[in-house]
Order: structure tokens, then sequence, then C-alpha cells
């Protein structure tokens, strides 16, 4: 489960903000994350209370900002949102590849 390295790093990043800024506690850490990204939301929340246990964000709050992928179709030009990074146009049937969007990052860091 590789949500388990993306949740500690997660934490390792809003640890070094937060040191930086002579914060005592992190309270909340908002988080982009791509639809098409191949993350589970689900088990990236899982693995987030454990990654927090012993660290200045122990009892943060995860909140995941969910990013979708637009693609417009280069054969009938159709603009729709996919939920993986590959999939077929629904007009048309052509392949269509997410080239945007699949990112997560750290968008915020809340703390005292």
């Amino acid at each position: 489960m590789h949500e388990m390295s993306i949740a500690m790093n997660i934490v390792e990043i809003a640890e070094s903000v937060a040191r930086q800024n002579n914060a005592r506690h992190i309270n909340l850490i908002q988080v982009e994350l791509g639809t098409t990204s191949g993350i589970v939301p689900e088990a990236l929340e899982f693995c987030f209370e454990s990654a927090c246990k012993n660290t200045l964000a122990e009892n943060a709050r995860l909140e995941l900002l969910l990013s979708k992928a637009e693609v417009t179709c280069p054969v009938c030009s159709k603009t729709q949102v996919l939920t993986r990074q590959v999939d077929l146009c629904e007009n048309c049937g052509e392949l269509l590849v997410a080239r945007q969007q699949q990112e997560l990052r750290v968008v915020s860091i809340n703390v005292d």
C-alpha cells in the first residue's frame, strides 16, 4: 500500500513547515489530490492517522480536495472528465489520456 508512504511524506512536509514557523501543533492539512493520481482517498485517510502518531500532526485532520482531469477528445472535440488516467471518449470511443490533475500536493497547513 503506497498510501502509507505518501501519508508519511505529507506529515513530513507539514512538520517541516510548522517547525520553520515555530508552531507547536498541526491542526489541519489540506491536500489537493487528482482523481487520476492512482491514490485511493480512503486508503490515504486511513494511513494518515498512523503517520501522524508522535509528530506535531498528532490528532490533525486531513482534508482532501479532489481535482478532476478534464480532457478534450482530439477526434470529436467533446470535453469530458476522466476518473482514470486512461479512458475512452464516451462520444466516439477514441483513447483519451489524462495529462493534468494527476498530482498530489499539500495546499494548506493550519498550525498553532
